[in-house]
């Protein structure tokens, strides 16, 4: 086949042809003059070229000339029904860096006839993409995860695609793009033309890609003078380095006369990373380029890379394929690459388009066999890379750096800007570690940790605001009591004595009651209840403290008073330490000694029940209910000793009425009964009916007690407590007269 010499005389449109020579673009490569012929007949394609040999254009021209824009229209080339505002063609790429600049080389093709394209990656906002695919757009470049996304959302229709194209054919029929792959292409017309293009094609990546294709034709280029796989331009240096004098290696190398950009590449992005730290600290204008990095750091650092403002980039594989950057003179592989392919895309960054360069490969001690793999599949001959450091001569020589260069760039020689000099564009991004990342955008990353100290530092020195401050908690109020009310809480409620004469005769009456019962504190100093475990005695001193209150209006009989030598002389005559439940039992027998033996067994019940204070309330005749001495109060109080204080001052209590004081068990309806009792005793003591009813307490709980049935005076004026609980006991009562 003749050579042509020109894009005109390959057959492309006159406007295409006029907008490549505009950027100095006039004679093809020979992938572009073998493609270009087949492409635009509508062929599948599977090119192969070295790295640098204008790829690009080999598959973005046909697709520029099959994609019908306006401006045919206006030349008469098609008709206006065949316009379109969904894509037309379609170019799958494996990393963003590849998709702008596939995009920049296609808007530069395209620009004589207005052809509109589209980028669309991850790490940008969706809302700019979405609204530019609502405007129109004629050829989309993208990668597979977003293509993805925004076909699943239906914001992107690809039914109208003529072309696809694979760049990268190999990475992206690889394993782990292949499942989106083929989802893409299942959205895609059956009657297409698609191309693949890649400067590593193995045979299993072909007989994979013959699947999506039709009859291809695969088209190997390479120049007459160029063979084996690597770009004869390219020189190439392979080392066995140490790790710890790599960083004193790379700073000496960078320093070698002639050089101008470097990129550095890296297995890992966290050697990236510090790698480009270090060499910042030594001087040098650097930036990096890896996963970790925002999207806006990693454009950030591509165009400070391609407007000069720094020499050194360090990267990782994500840079290796389709970046092309004019003025690349060094690639240095600071770690060995995984494959002969990625060690094929990383040189290819230098010596491009018939540009000169340098490779050099340091290989530490550990990688010595995947290099020698390398080396067999490339036939390189570097087998056994000789031992270098620093220091050692023949690295000079090798990279005519200058004798007694040093690991720290001059600082007469750090003329450019640096990274900081290109501002980062905000994309709107929604992922990536931050804008800077650890090696770009640091002042903002210190401005943002210096912010997030102060207002940390602020929140705990105290509210910095009146928003920040919270109001003071109420505390809970506590539902339940130790010993149910308090003594002063009773006293209080209890409505004042009628007259001092009617109250004088029953604190006389019942003082040596108190005396025999139990110890009572005044009532001018109530006793604080102390802290207690919860038991299931001790109610019947605040039952006690109920009576006190509510029996001054009840006028004394006369007999009271004569009853009180009697009392007085069965009382014990000490006091005892500690209040037990037979205390009671003991003092009651002693004060009653006419007590029968059936009513004596009757006071011993066998077990202390809810319902126990009620059946001794209606056993207690009313002339003997007086009021005891607010003045003592009993240590501790158990379930026992209402009832046995009260059955010795009755000693007419009959059989039946003592059988009545067993309850089964004390259950809450316990209080209905203490009213009807109360009923029945009214008429015989002359207590009108109202003040009968108005005994009810307003609300019973399971620790009342009910008041003594007899002393119908007493319930009519005492109060409802304000929350009767477990532990309530019965009043005592004192001997009739």
């Amino acid at each position: 086949m003749a050579l042509t010499t020109t894009f005109r005389e390959l057959g492309i449109l006159p406007e295409t042809a006029e907008a490549l020579e505009a950027v100095g673009i006039i004679n093809p490569f020979p992938i572009q003059e073998l493609t270009l012929p087949v492409a635009l007949s509508g062929t599948d394609v599977i090119g192969q070229a070295k790295t640098g040999t204008g790829k690009t254009l080999g598959f973005g021209l046909p697709i520029l000339e099959r994609v019908t824009v306006p401006a045919d229209v206006e030349a008469g080339r098609a008709k206006p029904e065949q316009l379109t505002e969904a894509p037309q063609a379609l170019v799958v790429v494996p990393t963003r860096e590849l998709c702008q600049q596939v995009t920049n080389d296609l808007l530069t093709a395209g620009k004589a006839r207005n052809v509109r394209v589209l980028a669309i990656y991850g790490g940008r906002a969706y809302e700019p993409q979405v609204e530019a695919l609502k405007k129109g757009v004629d050829v989309v470049v993208g990668t597979p995860g977003r293509l993805l996304d925004l076909a699943g959302q239906r914001k992107l229709d690809l039914k109208h695609v003529k072309c696809l194209v694979l760049d990268e054919a190999d990475e992206m029929l690889d394993l782990g793009f292949l499942p989106d792959v083929e989802k893409i292409i299942n959205m895609l017309p059956a009657k297409r033309q698609t191309m693949l293009f890649s400067a590593t094609m193995p045979g299993a990546v072909i007989g994979l890609a013959r699947r999506y294709m039709s009859q291809p034709t695969h088209i190997r280029a390479t120049a007459p003078d160029d063979e084996g796989q690597t770009v004869a331009n390219t020189k190439q240096f392979v080392y066995r380095a140490h790790n710890m004098d790599k960083p004193e290696m790379v700073s000496r190398i960078l320093q070698a006369d002639g050089r101008g950009l470097a990129m550095i590449f890296c297995r890992t992005k966290r050697t990236a990373a510090d790698i480009a730290e270090q060499l910042e600290r030594r001087g040098f204008a650097s930036g990096a380029v890896h996963g970790d990095l925002g999207q806006g750091a990693r454009e950030q650092a591509l165009r400070a890379f391609r407007n000069g403002k720094v020499d050194v980039l360090v990267c990782t594989d994500v840079a290796a394929r389709g970046i092309d950057v004019g003025g690349v003179t060094h690639v240095i592989n600071y770690q060995s690459p995984e494959d002969e392919k990625t060690y094929l895309h990383r040189i290819g960054r230098t010596g491009r388009a018939g540009a000169k360069g340098i490779a050099i490969t340091l290989v530490d001690w550990d990688d010595i066999p995947r290099w020698q793999l390398i080396n067999k599949a490339l036939d390189l001959g570097f087998n056994d890379p000789v031992e270098t450091y620093s220091s050692s001569p023949h690295l000079y020589e090798d990279l005519d750096i200058p004798a007694g260069t040093k690991g720290v760039l001059p600082r007469s020689e750090r003329t450019r800007a640096g990274l900081g000099a290109e501002e980062v564009e905000d994309l709107g991004e929604t992922g990536g570690r931050g804008r800077g990342g650890r090696s770009g955008g640091r002042a903002q990353d210190r401005d943002r940790d210096r912010n997030r100290d102060r207002d940390r530092d602020r929140d705990r020195s105290g509210p910095a605001s009146d928003e920040r401050e919270r109001p003071a908690r109420t505390p809970r109020r506590r539902r339940r009591t130790r010993a149910g009310s308090p003594l002063d809480a009773a006293t209080a409620t209890a409505p004042p004595a009628p007259t001092a004469e009617a109250s004088a005769p029953v604190a006389e009456a019942s003082a040596p009651v108190a005396e025999a019962s139990a110890p009572v504190a005044e009532a001018t100093e109530p006793r604080t209840p102390r802290r207690r475990r919860r038991t299931r005695s001790g109610g019947a001193s605040e039952a006690l403290a109920t009576a006190e209150s509510t029996t001054v209006e009840t006028e004394a009989p006369a007999p009271v008073a004569a009853a009180a030598p009697v009392v007085e002389a069965e009382a014990p005559a000490t006091k005892p330490r500690r209040r037990t439940r037979k205390t009671a039992e003991k003092v009651a027998e002693a004060a009653t000694p006419e007590a029968t033996a059936t009513d004596t067994e009757a006071e011993k019940p066998k077990r202390r029940t809810r319902k126990t204070a009620t059946k001794v309330a209606e056993a207690t005749p009313a002339e003997a209910t007086t009021e005891a001495p607010a003045a003592e109060k009993p240590k501790r109080r158990t379930r026992k000793t209402a009832e046995k204080v009260a059955e010795a001052a009755t000693p007419e209590a009959t059989a039946t009425d003592t059988e009545a004081e067993k309850p089964k068990r004390r259950t809450r309806k316990t209080a209905a009964k203490a009213p009807a009792a109360t009923e029945a005793a009214a008429p015989e003591a002359g207590i009108p009916a109202q003040a009968t009813e108005e005994s009810k307490p307003r609300r019973r709980t399971r620790k009342a007690a009910a008041a003594p049935a007899d002393t119908a005076e007493a319930e009519a004026t005492a109060p409802a407590p304000r929350r009767r609980t477990r532990k309530k006991a019965e009043p005592v009562e004192t001997p009739e007269s």
